[in-house]
């Protein structure tokens, strides 16, 4: 199906198929994201209060947990995150810093035998200025990769083809851990 493009006022005919995905908008718009993120208002402290299903938690820890990415870049992204609400690494007790890497590397593990990734992009951003989303509490992510999924979708059409639920990844990881 072949879609018409305004060129000078007037509809033109492209071959470019289109493929929508309204629910990144909500993420672009900067939606859910709290005005506030000082404790109270913290999406990361808040879900520690719901079931795991409904926050997307796969696995808790003593001091973290390992969370799916409400706007994940490939599927099975996920967060490892501290319970106590704080900004930065160097804030971390020994206790927490121990658990986030221990966290990090079973993630790693189950999500390779989930999904066979290839390899993965492990990292956090210190700051809004650095990229935090969510800069009062530290987060960090674990991004599955494989072998030709920069392909044209994200590079030439700026989409993510994710084939599967949320819910369904978080069931399969869960399961897993």
């Amino acid at each position: 199906m072949s879609s018409f493009v305004a060129q000078d006022g007037v509809g033109v005919r492209d071959t470019l198929q289109r493929l929508w995905t309204p629910h990144r908008m909500a993420y672009i718009k900067g939606e859910n994201k709290p005005e506030d993120d000082r404790e109270h208002g913290c999406p990361f402290c808040r879900l520690v209060g719901l079931s795991d299903e409904d926050a997307l938690i796969v696995a808790r820890g003593r001091t973290v947990y390992a969370v799916l990415n409400l706007y994940p870049y490939n599927p099975g992204h996920l967060m490892v995150v501290p319970y106590r609400h704080v900004a930065d690494y160097t804030e971390l007790t020994a206790d927490e810093t121990v658990e986030l890497a221990e966290f990090t590397q079973h993630a790693m593990t189950v999500v390779r035998a989930v999904s066979d990734a290839h390899g993965f992009n492990i990292g956090m951003n210190q700051g809004v200025i650095a990229g935090a989303g969510i800069a009062a509490h530290l987060h960090q992510h674990l991004v599955p990769r494989w072998g030709g999924d920069a392909n044209f979708m994200p590079v030439v059409g700026q989409t993510k083809v994710l084939p599967q639920l949320l819910g369904q990844t978080r069931e399969l990881l869960a399961g897993a851990w």
